[in-house]
């Protein structure tokens, strides 16, 4: 059964080989991103991964698409692109607690679509204007939802987390070996 991994990122590849799993093929889905008008952060979510995975849906082939959304409330926060939008990121968080919603979506061979969706609790200490500072200057930021990665330097500042590490840096491993094992690929 060939399976395609519906995304670009290293971190994700990464995390599907701690369940042993190597995709056939490593294909970004082009879709367009932007979330709807008064669109909550958790739909938005599984709205991406199932659009991600049928971008990319084809006979005789298994699709795994994610998407992760960091949320200050109701508010999506963006994939930092700047160090500016990084630093509005890292100070929102700034002694308080989001989520962070990481939806999975695995189109089987027939088109049938599976979702799932990890939703985690994670609160950030108070950060200092150096702290946040050199969090920035590490350039683990870029093109991360929320402007930090839980895997990097981010780990130290977060002083609770409850819910699914894996979920928070993109891929919830639980639900992933689910769906995967659901639609009878095989695992070790």
């Amino acid at each position: 059964m060939r399976l395609i991994l519906a995304s670009a990122s290293p971190r994700r590849l990464d995390l599907l080989a701690r369940l042993g799993v190597t995709p056939d093929a490593v294909l970004p889905a082009e879709i367009d991103e932007t979330p709807r008008k008064g669109e909550l952060p958790d739909r938005y979510a599984c709205r991406m991964a199932m659009e991600k995975a049928a971008a990319l849906a084809e006979p005789g082939s298994l699709v795994l698409a994610a998407d992760t959304v960091v949320a200050a409330g109701r508010r999506i926060l963006p994939k930092t692109e700047s160090q500016d939008e990084a630093k509005a990121a890292l100070a929102l968080l700034s002694g308080r607690r989001h989520r962070v919603h990481s939806a999975i979506a695995l189109t089987d061979s027939e088109g049938r679509t599976r979702t799932r969706l990890s939703t985690s609790l994670v609160a950030f200490k108070r950060l200092s204007t150096d702290e946040i500072q050199a969090y920035l200057d590490s350039g683990e930021w870029l093109g991360k939802a929320g402007g930090y990665a839980i895997q990097g330097r981010a780990e130290a500042l977060v002083r609770m987390l409850s819910g699914s590490h894996s979920g928070v840096m993109g891929l919830p491993l639980y639900e992933t070996r689910a769906l995967l094992r659901g639609a009878g690929y095989p695992l070790g």
